[in-house]
């Protein structure tokens, strides 16, 4: 079949499925343009079926004529995705909401610079609770590295170490750290968390530290708990939000708990959960007419929209506070621009942008990270990341939590 022809068959009125009926090449497309549900063949049936192809682009203020362009170059290619050239650098991510933005105005700069020199930057940078589907479908559905972008950014594990995903393109040697540090921030040194990966196979630019915001009104005659030791204690049945959407917090909780107090833990943790909560729900959750939770477990950051002089007092656990890295791969042997943009995402000052803006300590050794030097960190750690497979893993403890939850 010509290629006009093809093209006539691609009608933007056109519904999505009818499209990847005809030309199954165009399936991976759709999955690195937000369309995560095209990779899965009942629900490109029921979904895909009723959107046109017209409307599915507005609603996510795609072009028509370069989607279709693409859609094209896929069906010639095989579905193979053929990345042209070193002068186009690609890079996806998904980032908490509190530094997307101002990242993605530092970015603009570097992409304004390097627009003068011939490069092209194309960033896709979405806020983290956009979720990883979109991602993983992309990568999940790659034959090689080749069809790959250049440098991914995300928060959390399931992504990067399961082989499915990216974990057969680190073990090929295909992407690896590309931040170049020979040592960590001395705020991870002190509290002797062994952060950078000693392989230098997986980067990762900043943690989310998962800590405590306890509302004092609650404690009815109960001591806040100072660690998470503390707040496995019986005293806290059915007083504690946890953040279970946030699935990269709430997995690194779970897999970090089971690690450092057993599976036990888990099903103490699960016990004292009452509800789940968004973080911005939870520093307002003194205000909820009924089922006020004692202790809320959120990101540091949004401890401080607690307002002044309320009862809601955050605590820095004792024993650490549990960690979510941000994790940065960038591919190996880069071409200089490549290089260019990994230093500008591993700078010093895109790591005060995650420090002081959204709370997040850099790795960045140049960073003050604005922690005191007897700050505590629980870490999950590079010997259980590297001998145990993660996914598997927070099938279990998610499992075992929920169970004693009644979730």
């Amino acid at each position: 079949m010509k290629l006009e022809q093809k093209r006539e068959l691609i009608d933007r009125n056109a519904d999505l499925n009818s499209i990847a009926e005809a030309f199954p090449e165009t399936i991976p497309v759709f999955v690195r343009n937000g369309f995560s549900m095209m990779a899965d063949p009942e629900k490109r049936r029921t979904f895909g079926s009723k959107l046109s192809l017209d409307v599915a682009l507005s609603m996510r203020q795609i072009d028509l004529d370069a989607f279709v362009s693409d859609l094209l170059v896929a069906i010639e290619n095989g579905g193979r995705r053929i990345i042209h050239g070193a002068n186009t650098i690609r890079i996806k991510g998904l980032l908490p909401c509190p530094v997307r933005l101002p990242l993605q105005e530092k970015l603009d700069e570097l992409i304004a610079s390097k627009s003068k020199q011939g490069v092209d930057i194309l960033a896709e940078l979405k806020a983290a609770s956009m979720g990883l589907d979109w991602m993983k479908d992309e990568v999940e559905l790659a034959s090689g590295a080749g069809e790959l972008d250049d440098i991914y950014l995300s928060a959390g594990f399931d992504l990067f170490f399961e082989q499915k995903y990216f974990g057969r393109f680190v073990d090929e040697g295909s992407f690896a750290d590309p931040t170049g540090w020979d040592r960590p921030n001395a705020v991870f040194t002190e509290a002797g968390c062994e952060i950078l990966d000693p392989r230098r196979r997986y980067g990762v630019i900043a943690v989310v530290p998962a800590v405590f915001l306890v509302n004092t009104s609650e404690l009815n005659g109960r001591s806040a708990p100072k660690s998470w030791e503390d707040l496995l204690g019986p005293e806290w049945e059915s007083s504690v939000s946890l953040p279970v959407s946030d699935f990269d917090l709430f997995n690194a909780i779970l897999l970090t708990i089971r690690n450092q107090y057993g599976m036990g833990a888990l099903d103490a943790l699960g016990r004292n959960m009452q509800q789940s909560l968004h973080p911005a729900q939870m520093v307002k959750s003194d205000r909820l007419k009924t089922r006020k939770p004692a202790i809320t477990i959120m990101p540091n950051f949004f401890t401080k929209m607690a307002k002044a002089g309320g009862p809601m007092q955050a605590i820095w656990p004792a024993d650490g506070a549990v960690l979510s890295p941000v994790f940065m791969l960038a591919k190996t042997n880069p071409g200089s621009h490549l290089r260019d943009v990994s230093a500008m995402l591993a700078s010093k000052d895109t790591g005060e942008i995650l420090a002081h803006l959204g709370l997040f300590p850099s790795v960045n050794p140049e960073v003050d990270n604005r922690l005191p030097s007897d700050t505590k960190f629980m870490w999950l750690g590079w010997d259980y990341i590297n001998n145990h497979n993660l996914n598997s893993e927070f099938r279990i403890c998610n499992e075992r939590f929920n169970a004693a939850s009644k979730l």
